[in-house]
């Protein structure tokens, strides 16, 4: 995920509880503490946040693994001390410049810091939440269900009628890839472990593989498009299942080596879509986009896509709820509440 710049602080504002860390390090070096309350500054609102979505990308930051991020997170300490990218909550006031929201406004969006009770943010990063879900409902959308349409829209270039396969169908990003593949009309078959195929079922799948029973890279079909959210298997195996002019969307790398990490997985790929005739084969990062929330906002409003949260933690068991949803093993979205 791209960084967004950071809001100033007004230490003369009464201060605010969130939840922070000083060092790299497991789910214990988190701390609830008091910590001056952001002013909403030009083009910014300052949102209560009411719930926030946990995902790998908070962990990787709560870790400082794979080190090779430190360059960007802080060689040795984090240069952002409260974690959190996902958000819905109230918008508690409005700075300079903003005309499209209003006090009262019931929004949610995508940005770094939304473990705590406020935050301030660029107008142009947040979006009316959808109505008719729940704030911790909506806070578990913006990372996971961005990157699932942006993986099959703007890099998978699905069309109606194509195969879709999704390696990780019922993790946070993969719930939403199936429903969304299903809204673009395509085919889709979901991978995923046994104890979750009912889920992947439930949201729309024609066809789910359980991978502790059968192995989709022997299953004699091919996909006109995979997006690899797991990332396990190795870039032949999928071009095995891939049709001649297919497209492979991988959004994650094998989670081996503390220094680099997915790195060399992104390199060999990078390496071998020149030298794969007419199949596809990229990555990709997510992107902030306030068009895509109306868009997902409207799905989810006229019930195309239904966000699947697992478990709602209390702001007091951040560290479980790290420990449960930040290494990717949750089933859909685990979200912390905040009060």
């Amino acid at each position: 995920m791209r960084p967004t710049r950071q809001p100033a602080y007004d230490a003369t504002l009464v201060g605010m509880k969130a939840i922070v860390y000083r060092r790299y390090g497991t789910p214990e070096v988190l701390e609830a503490q008091e910590v001056p309350t952001p002013h909403a500054g030009e083009g910014q609102v300052l949102v209560r946040i009411r719930a926030a979505g946990v995902n790998p990308y908070d962990w990787h930051h709560l870790t400082g693994t794979p080190y090779f991020m430190r360059l960007m997170a802080g060689p040795r300490t984090p240069k952002r001390p409260i974690l959190g990218v996902d958000f819905a909550g109230e918008v508690e006031a409005v700075g300079p410049g903003v005309t499209r929201l209003h006090v009262g406004d019931e929004v949610y969006g995508m940005r770094m810091g939304a473990f705590a009770e406020y935050m301030a943010v660029d107008e142009d990063l947040v979006e009316t939440k959808p109505a008719n879900i729940s704030f911790e409902q909506a806070s578990a959308v913006p990372l996971a269900a961005l990157s699932a349409l942006q993986a099959l829209r703007d890099k998978g270039r699905v069309q109606a009628g194509q195969r879709v396969l999704i390696n990780g169908a019922s993790g946070g990003i993969g719930t939403f890839a199936v429903q969304l593949a299903r809204w673009f009309g395509a085919e889709v078959t979901g991978v995923c472990s046994g104890r979750n195929a009912e889920l992947v079922w439930s949201l729309g799948a024609d066809r789910v593989i359980d991978y502790t029973r059968s192995d989709f890279v022997h299953s004699g079909q091919t996909y006109d498009l995979i997006v690899d959210v797991v990332g396990n298997r190795s870039i032949a195996d999928r071009r095995r299942v891939l049709a001649p002019s297919g497209t492979l969307v991988v959004l994650s790398g094998p989670k081996t080596g503390r220094w680099l990490g997915p790195l060399p997985a992104t390199v060999r790929l990078a390496v071998a879509a020149r030298f794969c005739g007419r199949q596809r084969l990229t990555g990709m990062l997510t992107r902030a986009s306030r068009a895509d929330l109306a868009l997902l906002r409207e799905l989810i409003e006229a019930g195309k896509v239904v966000p699947v949260v697992e478990k709602v933690y209390p702001m007091h068991e951040i560290n479980e709820a790290m420990r449960h949803g930040g290494q990717g093993h949750a089933k859909a979205k685990i979200v912390v509440a905040v009060k």
